[in-house]
């Protein structure tokens, strides 16, 4: 069965981000295939190059917390729509599949993450007993999606992000995979 590395890309500049991720793993020479979920927000033409890099696209609706005052105090109110990450759950036609936010960069073939159980994530630098959303390995299921989004819609995330709505209605340790995996932005600064 097929495998997948797996991004997402809801604005333009996403998607820009999202093509130099695909171009960090071809680079790699990863033998997996590589899928852009998008939403309708993006422009025809920086879909029409998304076709150009990835085996799979697939346009999906946003799914947006709503939640403006936890993300507020946060100060990010773009993490709303991270909830649309839920979408990747959907892609039961691979067997396996890596999330990676469309702003990390691959510099060494990391295919063997796929070896790796579901839910292994790196720990978030914030809240290291939670796993970070940036990176992890998941199994698609319509089970699993439709459990994450019946929590999204009747209970959400405190935070009003999807990482901590995973850590809840998931409810299972993640399998640590290392900073190694997943630097934070701050030790590239």
């Amino acid at each position: 069965m097929t495998e997948a590395f797996v991004t997402l890309a809801t604005t333009d500049e996403y998607m820009c981000g999202a093509l130099v991720w695909a171009q960090s793993l071809r680079e790699v020479k990863t033998t997996k295939h590589l899928v852009c979920l998008v939403t309708k927000s993006v422009s025809p033409y920086m879909v029409n190059l998304c076709h150009s890099m990835f085996d799979h696209v697939e346009v999906v609706d946003v799914l947006d917390s709503g939640d403006a005052a936890n993300l507020a105090l946060l100060a990010r109110p773009d993490l709303g729509v991270t909830f649309t990450k839920l979408h990747c759950w959907r892609l039961v036609q691979y067997t396996k599949a890596v999330f990676m936010d469309a702003d990390t960069l691959v510099l060494q073939n990391i295919d063997d993450l796929f070896e790796r159980p579901e839910l292994s994530a790196a720990p978030d630098p914030g809240w290291p007993d939670c796993f970070n959303s940036g990176v992890f390995v998941f199994v698609p299921s319509m089970e699993t999606y439709e459990k994450l989004l019946k929590f999204a819609i009747e209970t959400g995330s405190f935070d009003g992000g999807d990482q901590l709505l995973f850590q809840r209605e998931l409810r299972r340790p993640a399998v640590n995979l290392g900073l190694t995996r997943n630097a934070p932005f701050v030790s590239t600064l």
